[in-house]
């Protein structure tokens, strides 16, 4: 295989022996042209002269005009392109030429997966912008066409009046639960939110928020408790309020899209160093190819259905920003029929 990278000491040898050989051909010609030959030391020391001036010539030459320059360019790329740890070492002329076309091609290579990598980012802010754009149109129209009614004479028709007083407070309400949820995600992604780590008891907590979702649940006839066997005590090292919100969307999510009558169950699994937290529901379920994006900004499985039952669309993004942000993962199984389970661990306290 031919070498295509070269020394400048292999430049400036192939220039000299070129210079020498030339030299040879010119001696040669002027022998057969000329009656009274070359003397022998013409014929000795002419190419030898010819090969050294032209081999410090080209050496010198490569070094000052073309080398050097080269060697910033690697320079640069070299201390652009690799790990702080890594810039301390050094390297010869001799690896210079033979690395640079490799290391120009990495370094391109790079700059392409950047340029996708920021090419798909910007693809998804305008998903998102568009988004939230969609999100908080719905209740300001809402506001804005109840409100309307009301200044237009409707505030004084006994009929109408508190019930769109009523509805106008609601999609404020939403607008603020949206704004306050991308307030939330905007805190997370940051780490801008400092996590208040204590230890508490799990289970203490999930009753808790048992209570809170009384209502809701009784509205339902959905029966909450603990699955049979997974029921036991455990402390945790958490941020109990950031928990809390877990819980509260994962909950209030089972309750809103189980079945009427069905039930919700927590349960809990030792894990060694950290507990597995399981919130199971006997709904509907999710169909497989929704699982993926469950976690994704206001994305919806059931459209009509949930902003028919409120919410953000935010919810379960903030759920899994929060346990990561406790450096733990979170799960979703579900099967259409027989329901959905979202499981999450959280570190064991001591």
């Amino acid at each position: 295989m031919v070498n295509k990278n070269f020394s400048i000491h292999q430049v400036a040898m192939l220039s000299g022996g070129g210079s020498a050989l030339a030299v040879f051909i010119v001696l040669s010609l002027l022998v057969i042209s000329s009656p009274a030959g070359v003397p022998l030391w013409i014929w000795v020391l002419a190419p030898i002269l010819a090969f050294s001036g032209v081999y410090l010539l080209t050496q010198r030459n490569v070094q000052f005009f073309i080398y050097r320059r080269i060697k910033l360019i690697y320079k640069y790329i070299h201390e652009v392109k690799t790990e702080p740890d890594l810039k301390k070492s050094s390297f010869s002329d001799r690896d210079i030429l033979a690395s640079v076309e490799e290391e120009v091609k990495i370094w391109a290579e790079k700059q392409q997966k950047e340029l996708e990598t920021l090419r798909a980012l910007e693809a998804y802010r305008r998903k998102f912008l568009g988004n939230i754009s969609h999100e908080l149109k719905t209740p300001i129209f809402n506001i804005q066409g109840y409100l309307h009614t009301l200044l237009e004479g409707g505030l004084h028709d006994p009929t109408i009046n508190m019930k769109y007083l009523d509805r106008a407070a609601k999609n404020v309400e939403r607008l603020e639960t949206i704004v306050s949820d991308l307030e939330t995600i905007s805190q997370l992604e940051s780490e801008q939110m400092v996590l208040e780590m204590e230890h508490f008891d799990l289970k203490t907590l999930v009753k808790e928020v048992f209570d809170d979702h009384e209502r809701l649940a009784g509205d339902r006839q959905i029966r909450l408790g603990f699955k049979t066997g997974a029921d036991a005590d455990f402390l945790v090292v958490a941020d109990r309020e950031r928990i809390r919100q877990v819980f509260n969307n994962l909950i209030g999510n089972a309750i809103k899209y189980g079945r009427v009558g069905g039930t919700v169950k927590v349960s809990f699994y030792d894990m060694d160093d950290r507990v597995l937290i399981e919130i199971t529901d006997d709904g509907i379920g999710i169909e497989e190819h929704h699982l993926k994006h469950v976690f994704d900004r206001f994305y919806r499985v059931d459209v009509s259905r949930s902003r028919e039952l409120g919410g953000s669309g935010l919810g379960l993004s903030i759920v899994k920003h929060i346990i990561e942000a406790h450096k733990q993962g979170i799960t979703v199984r579900s099967a259409q029929g027989k329901g959905s389970t979202f499981g999450f661990t959280l570190a064991k306290g001591k």
